[in-house]
């Protein structure tokens, strides 16, 4: 596995393991300085969204770069006030427009807000035109994602949630990969909160790593695509460092054991 690796989606497109987020990114040079980094490093994933504000920043860095539109895989995804399938076609036109994007890579639904279904039928009119390469979801638990199995003959290709050694979803993990879905995984790096975790550097001073590598390297070995947020141009590269090492079984179970259901973000449970 190198930085250009990809994971293969149940509808054959391939996926990069590791992407660069650009969640509450500053819209302007912050954003597009961040994209321009990770491209040049060699990442061909970058994960933006409507509500994040930076689309049209994410869209001008790539055209910036000079790497082809072809080997960049770009997501965004639909806001919960765009529910309802006329409202999701015109919500993605909208991104598609601020990207200044022929076709999106990966369209997800951000939230498993009410009208979901409504939403998902306009995704999959949107993969039936070309318009998108690939649909899925995000946030959504096992009941939200056996009422979309019930009620569709599309699965979904992705599912985006928070996951990490201290929320280690594995009942959803298991039932993604029973479903051919590929499991995302966002706010990787726990925001920094447990880089002075004495288990979690202990882990990492066996192998010459920092914390931050060593939880991303743990995501990968779970067959799981990472997308850990940075603006520094430092820690993107250390990002990117995670390809030159494996976890032992051992420190993958002694990790495996820290979860404390410890979630940065909202909880997808208080979700309709």
């Amino acid at each position: 596995m190198d930085i250009k690796s990809k994971a293969a989606l149940n509808n054959g497109v391939g996926m990069p393991y590791l992407g660069l987020g650009v969640f509450k990114m500053q819209p302007g040079v912050e954003c597009r300085n961040a994209v321009l980094w990770a491209l040049e490093a060699g990442y061909r994933h970058v994960d933006t969204a409507m509500i994040y504000g930076n689309e049209g920043d994410v869209g001008a860095a790539l055209r910036q770069s000079g790497v082809p539109r072809e080997e960049v895989f770009v997501t965004t995804k639909l806001w919960n006030a765009d529910h309802g399938f006329e409202p999701a076609l015109k919500a993605f036109s909208q991104s598609l427009s601020r990207l200044g994007l022929d076709y999106i890579d990966l369209y997800l639904i951000h939230w498993p807000a009410e009208g979901r279904m409504e939403s998902w039928r306009a995704l999959e009119k949107l993969l039936d035109e070309g318009k998108c390469r690939a649909i899925g979801v995000s946030n959504y638990t096992i009941r939200h994602l056996e009422e979309l199995l019930e009620h569709s003959s599309v699965v979904p290709a992705v599912n985006q949630v928070e996951f990490h050694p201290y929320l280690y979803q594995k009942e959803l993990l298991g039932f993604c990969r029973k479903q051919g879905i590929q499991l995302e995984a966002y706010r990787p790096l726990v925001d920094a909160k447990r880089f002075d975790d004495p288990r979690l550097v202990e882990v990492a001073s066996r192998y010459g790593k920092t914390p931050a590598q060593v939880l991303l390297r743990w995501t990968l070995q779970h067959d799981v695509v990472v997308i850990p947020k940075s603006k520094q141009r430092k820690h993107i590269l250390e990002n990117a460092g995670v390809f030159d090492f494996s976890l032992s079984k051992q420190d993958m179970g002694f990790l495996d054991a820290f979860d404390e259901g410890y979630r940065t973000g909202w909880d997808p449970t208080a979700m309709p």
